[in-house]
């Protein structure tokens, strides 16, 4: 009776190792891949996250500053039977007041021209009703033309602001008005405002969290509102005496006070 042979293969150690080596280095590829794909998911711990523990409070912080800026605004107006006419004085008069404020120091940058108007002016004719009640009717006519210039000046210098306004109103002006003292950069000043506000809701939220018991972890909600304020100030004009005699006029005088920046800050801290 024969008997079959068997052949057995034995795979050298060497072999097995350098698989076993494989199939780690695999694992620890596809694990790196798997945390990767993780950390694009989630930027931090917690960060998806909702908080549900919270305290808002709020902080006020303001500024006060002295203007820096005066600005008005001045205005002619002149009316005839044809436009040119009436263009041909109000230029005049615009022209005046123009070189005025460039031989005060005012630059051109701070003269702006805000309106122009050419409009028609009607009168309205009613003949008188006959003794019988038939009253006829009336029509409109025209009654010549109005041409109308605003200039917006800006004084740097506060201190000439009553003597360029008192210039100005002995050189035809028809109106001044909408006189305000302002800060030219109000940035810094906002700037200061907000820390201010901020600085206190951080001590009204140390204070709460120590009244709770518990403990501020984050900023998780912040909002501003509010901002700097000027109330304005109005020159009447029947105080710069519109007319003639008003070139000996003596200048106003212009109290500007303080400006008051403000700043109002609500904070939301998540707490544990």
């Amino acid at each position: 009776m024969d008997t079959q042979k068997q052949e057995i293969h034995i795979v050298p150690p060497t072999i097995m190792v350098k698989a076993a080596a494989a199939a780690l280095v695999a694992l620890a590829l596809w694990g790196a891949a798997e945390f990767l794909t993780t950390l694009k998911e989630f930027r931090f711990v917690g960060s998806g996250t909702t908080a549900t523990n919270t305290i808002t409070v709020s902080g006020e912080g303001e500024v006060f500053a002295v203007p820096d800026l005066a600005t008005f605004s001045v205005s002619v107006e002149e009316k005839a039977k044809e436009v040119k006419d009436a263009q041909k004085v109000a230029t005049e008069k615009s022209n005046a007041i123009l070189a005025a404020l460039r031989a005060k120091g005012i630059a051109d940058k701070d003269i702006k021209t805000t309106a122009y108007n050419v409009y028609p002016n009607y009168q309205w004719l009613q003949e008188p009703c006959t003794s019988r009640g038939y009253c006829p009717p009336g029509e409109q006519k025209l009654d010549g033309y109005t041409v109308s210039q605003s200039i917006e000046v800006k004084v740097r210098d506060t201190d000439a602001a009553g003597e360029i306004l008192a210039s100005v109103g002995s050189l035809g002006a028809s109106n001044v008005s909408g006189l305000s003292f302002t800060i030219d950069d109000e940035d810094k000043l906002q700037a200061d405002a907000r820390a201010e506000a901020i600085a206190d809701a951080e001590t009204k939220a140390e204070e709460l969290a120590d009244q709770l018991g518990v403990k501020i972890v984050r900023i998780v909600g912040f909002s501003e509102n509010g901002g700097g304020y000027t109330p304005p100030m109005y020159l009447k004009r029947e105080a710069m005496a519109m007319d003639s005699a008003a070139a000996n006029a003596p200048a106003p005088e212009l109290p500007m006070g303080e400006n008051k920046i403000a700043s109002s800050v609500s904070i939301t801290y998540e707490i544990q």
